[in-house]
């Protein structure tokens, strides 16, 4: 329970130190915004379409009689859009982290030197486009591993009473995870923590990850919501960062951070 209560401080110190730097708030919203835009169109297409594609996916049912061809292909539009919903919500982060990673970079580091007792900031020493390389593949492996939960929960979700109580509790847990795997990636891979490591670290500490990751989660089924809290969300993971690989943190917000730390 400590350490549930802990992420979720986390998570709102987060917020309160982008309020208290107006500037990096600002810059952090761009990459969500630019998401935003991508995603909404993204959706409205197929809100638009995915009538059309369906019934091109099913020319099987072109003879069947009135009403079932029509029952069953709303069905599947109805199924398709609600897949391209769920897999916006579990990539946006890591779309939003991959499109703004010079953005949130900058922003984990003065985290990082603002609450480090020695105003300094760890670096990876790797060249951007490497950095960018190493984001993209550790957040493809996590949308992967993201997807397959996502399709098993969405099939459960059809279980009479089970998938109306308890797997939407544990598709919230599983979302909160993730996003918390790749939120405390900006700040794990400059300390060089590889994926499979940054994993092990986050398994170890499940309880953090869900206070911390599970509200965000509940919060990001509304993107525009999402695009206001990245910012905030990246700083907190920051520090939720340094508590995972026990470095002290001090400066500006020690008090609130004192006795957070395991």
């Amino acid at each position: 329970m400590h350490d549930l209560g802990a992420g979720f401080r986390y998570l709102v110190k987060g917020q309160q130190w982008v309020g208290r730097h107006g500037k990096q708030f600002g810059f952090g919203l761009l990459p969500g915004l630019i998401t935003l835009v991508l995603y909404a169109a993204a959706l409205v297409a197929l809100a638009l379409w995915g009538a059309d594609f369906v019934a091109w996916a099913t020319p099987f049912a072109d003879d069947w009689s009135s009403p079932w061809a029509g029952l069953f292909r709303g069905f599947l539009t109805a199924v398709l859009f609600a897949l391209g919903l769920l897999l916006s919500v579990v990539t946006f982060t890591a779309v939003t982290l991959l499109v703004g990673q010079p953005f949130y970079e900058n922003l984990s580091e003065k985290v990082d030197r603002d609450v480090s007792p020695d105003g300094t900031a760890p670096a990876s020493g790797l060249p951007l486009m490497r950095e960018l390389w190493i984001s993209a593949r550790d957040s493809l492996r996590i949308v992967v591993r993201a997807l397959v939960w996502g399709v098993l929960l969405f099939a459960l979700g059809f279980v009479p009473v089970v998938g109306q109580t308890v797997v939407p509790v544990v598709g919230f847990l599983v979302t909160g995870f993730f996003l918390t795997e790749e939120l405390t990636s900006v700040a794990l891979q400059r300390r060089r923590v590889e994926a499979r490591e940054r994993l092990a670290l986050l398994r170890s500490r499940k309880a953090l990850v869900w206070g911390f990751g599970t509200p965000l989660a509940v919060a990001f089924v509304i993107p525009f919501v999402a695009v206001f809290l990245m910012p905030g969300a990246v700083a907190g993971a920051t520090l939720m960062a340094r508590d995972l690989v026990g470095e002290e943190t001090a400066g500006d917000g020690s008090e609130e951070t004192e006795g957070v730390t395991s």
